[in-house]
């Protein structure tokens, strides 16, 4: 950038001396639009990088793996998947839209059964000694447990494959919940407690008044958490249970010796579960008092 120099005078009034000032140093400052693409650049670029990296991995391992496709032939595959996703030819033959929305609606229904049960719990943890006394060890038992072992407790209890998926989504994603909730109640201040005593506020009062608003941000975050870990466990149980959703569909690809199409919906899931995350994010922001 270049640099402008400017020479001062100034006469004094007393001698009528010309003092000579310093050069003063001008900065040409940069457009706000030329600034911005800069930024958008400094972000674009590494990614594009990063994804030109993974495509020359993908080659690679296409040439010295018999078998596995090329970036090439499985573009080919998902312009063909992709040109009608939504057909339909039987009951178990439908286009991979129509599997990643059951999914979806398997996903939407464990984990806001989750979201009920895990929110209220998470208060009553962070807000009374004795229900953390309580659930605190049955948390610290039952939630290093392995999603797939959930899904047998599910069939055996519902003796059905959908409400089973949707058992073993709600019981792997309530506990970040539970934990971001009740954590965030013990940060709050012990003043605003304090206050509402000398008020004499009740408790349904405290809860809707101060302590939600408070715990609003960490409640987003174990949201967040939970649609992450919802969307990974219910690959796992749909290739367990069958049936329509994105899981059995990647299973009866391999079945079908169709490689291509199940490097189509390892992207469709990743790009569907930065969606989910990322749009929590953005409502987390909204709602973050340090964004403020």
């Amino acid at each position: 950038m270049q640099h402008l120099q400017k020479t001062k005078s100034h006469e004094t009034p007393e001698s009528g001396e010309v003092i000579i000032l310093p050069p003063v140093e001008i900065r040409r400052r940069t457009p706000t639009f030329a600034r911005r693409i800069n930024g958008i650049l400094q972000r674009i670029i590494p990614a594009f990088l990063g994804l030109g990296l993974l495509v020359v991995l993908w080659q690679l391992a296409a040439i010295n793996s018999k078998g596995f496709p090329t970036p090439l032939s499985t573009l080919d595959s998902a312009l063909t998947l992709f040109a009608d996703p939504f057909y339909r030819d039987g009951p178990n033959d439908m286009g991979i839209g129509w599997n990643v929305l059951a999914s979806l609606q398997r996903v939407a229904v464990g984990f806001g059964l989750a979201a009920l049960a895990g929110i209220p719990l998470g208060f009553l943890i962070g807000r009374f000694t004795f229900f953390s006394r309580m659930f605190s060890p049955l948390i610290a038992l039952l939630r290093p447990v392995s999603p797939l072992a959930w899904l047998p407790i599910g069939l055996l209890l519902f003796q059905k494959a959908e409400p089973a998926s949707s058992w073993t989504i709600f019981i792997c994603s309530i506990w970040p919940m539970v934990i971001n909730t009740a954590e965030g109640v013990r940060r709050i201040p012990q003043d605003y407690l304090n206050v509402a005593r000398v008020l004499q506020l009740s408790e349904w009062t405290i809860m809707r008044r101060i302590l939600f608003p408070a715990v609003l941000p960490a409640v987003l975050t174990g949201v967040r958490l939970s649609i992450g870990i919802a969307w990974l466990v219910i690959v796992a149980a749909e290739m367990l249970t069958g049936g329509l959703g994105i899981g059995f569909w990647i299973w009866n690809e391999w079945n079908n010796l169709n490689v291509e199409n199940i490097l189509i919906a390892i992207v469709i899931i990743g790009v569907v579960g930065l969606l989910l995350e990322q749009g929590l994010m953005l409502i987390a922001r909204r709602f973050s008092w340090q964004e403020k």
